[in-house]
């Protein structure tokens, strides 16, 4: 895809599971929180939402349907934004209760990880000593011993339980084999194209965030896939978040950011809201003399099935 004459599709992920809420007072906790993270988020540039839910009380990942109802059908009312409801949950979590709210929502488009992985956590101890609530720190421990398990069953058992509701995927992958674990349920025609790829760098038990990484990803989706049958994204985990996104931009792909994948806006600096990432991203967009895509611009990019065909 060349990287001109073209429109760049900003994902925001605005809360995750990966922080803890004790790291910054800034990452949204509650229903109200959340919704209003992703209003602003899509004010300022985002096409597409990717949206995890939480405890409103300790902040924990909670992915029951009853937590995404309140958020969904306010954003929805409130905005035009593509939602993206992530079946990754939380790596503590069995695939049955990960693919729950997808297969109730019937959302535009929800996550996919690839494959099974280590999904390190713990090195943030070594910046975060205090927490608000008891389940944090052992949280973040326990990813010393802890597989994020997606197994070529649980793949399959996302895409088809899916399948029926038109709903498309962002295509987490964290290293070079996930690409082709993609490809292989490709060629079964479990899963079809046009590919939406989210590239995932520099989270410990991944590819890393050298340049090189970034290069190599692209060409080997190129070479697997197929240029014309996938839209490349990437997310730069922490401090690489938006160098990654930069490079990625000028090599024709799309960028996620939020705080989600990174609690920052600059070195030492936390990021007071979603937009403000955003608004930064865009920056680096406009500036390399392109523009962004609004949410109905997306929804064309990637054949989504629209706003009007999901279930909140």
């Amino acid at each position: 895809m060349k990287a001109v004459n073209r429109k760049v599709i900003i994902t925001c992920a605005v809360t995750g599971s990966i922080h803890t809420p004790s790291m910054s007072p800034h990452l949204p906790v509650t229903a109200e929180e959340i919704a209003d993270a992703a209003i602003s988020a899509a004010e300022a540039g985002a096409a597409i939402v990717h949206l995890h839910a939480r405890n409103p009380i300790d902040g924990r990942p909670d992915q029951s349907p009853e937590a995404f109802a309140p958020f969904l059908k306010t954003i929805k009312q409130r905005s035009n934004v593509v939602i993206n409801i992530t079946t990754g949950g939380a790596p503590t979590m069995a695939i049955e209760e990960r693919v729950r709210p997808a297969a109730t929502f019937k959302p535009e488009v929800a996550s996919l990880n690839m494959g099974s992985m280590n999904f390190g956590l713990y090195p943030m101890l070594t910046r975060f000593k205090e927490f608000k609530h008891d389940w944090e720190k052992p949280y973040l421990e326990g990813s010393r011993d802890r597989i994020f398990k997606n197994t070529f069953a649980d793949i399959e058992y996302i895409l088809r339980t899916c399948a029926e509701n038109d709903t498309r995927f962002e295509i987490e992958c964290y290293d070079i084999g996930h690409l082709y674990t993609l490809t292989h349920f490709a060629e079964r025609g479990i899963v079809k194209p046009p590919f939406f790829v989210q590239s995932v760098f520099g989270l410990l038990g991944g590819i890393g965030a050298h340049p090189e990484d970034v290069v190599h990803m692209k060409r080997t989706a190129d070479r697997l896939l197929g240029a014309d049958n996938f839209r490349w994204s990437v997310l730069g985990a922490g401090r690489h978040q938006m160098r990654v996104a930069a490079q990625a931009v000028a090599m024709g792909g799309n960028v996620r950011v939020g705080l989600e994948d990174s609690l920052w806006l600059g070195a030492g600096k936390l990021a007071e809201s979603n937009a403000a990432q955003v608004k930064n991203v865009r920056q680096i967009i406009e500036g390399l003399g392109l523009e962004i895509a609004s949410a109905d611009e997306a929804r064309g990019i990637l054949a989504l099935k629209g706003g009007n065909s999901v279930a909140f």
